[in-house]
């Protein structure tokens, strides 16, 4: 006797996790993760920055720390808001005068790559 199976879709999931993740991000709710850099920082999601970059899912297994501060040096602070945004919201637009740093920055966070 063959057991039926069901799928079960939630529709509106994926904007849904975007909403949800993107106001949790801008009220500062259950962060966990403080990025930094020139002297100004962001609260963040360690499984959101995990999720996007190889780089952080290693920090924050191998450091398994309550609430850590990453100091991201040679970074500006606009590049690094930047790249947060991209990482929850999935786009962002800027000028062609910050896509040589956004990309620079991409390689060096993301994926833990250094390019001068």
């Amino acid at each position: 006797m063959s057991m039926q199976q069901f799928c079960l879709r939630w529709n509106n999931h994926q904007p849904n996790f975007i909403s949800v993740f993107s106001n949790l991000l801008n009220n500062e709710t259950l962060v966990d993760v403080t990025l930094a850099a020139e002297g100004r920082q962001i609260q963040a999601h360690k499984v959101v920055l995990s999720a996007c970059s190889t780089y952080f899912q290693s920090l924050f297994t191998v450091n398994p720390c309550q609430h850590p501060i990453v100091i991201l040096k040679d970074i500006k602070f606009s590049d690094l808001k930047i790249m947060v945004d991209f990482m929850y919201y999935g786009e962002v637009n800027i000028s062609q005068e910050q896509l040589p740093s956004i990309i620079k920055v991409k390689l060096n966070v993301w994926f833990n790559y250094k390019i001068t």
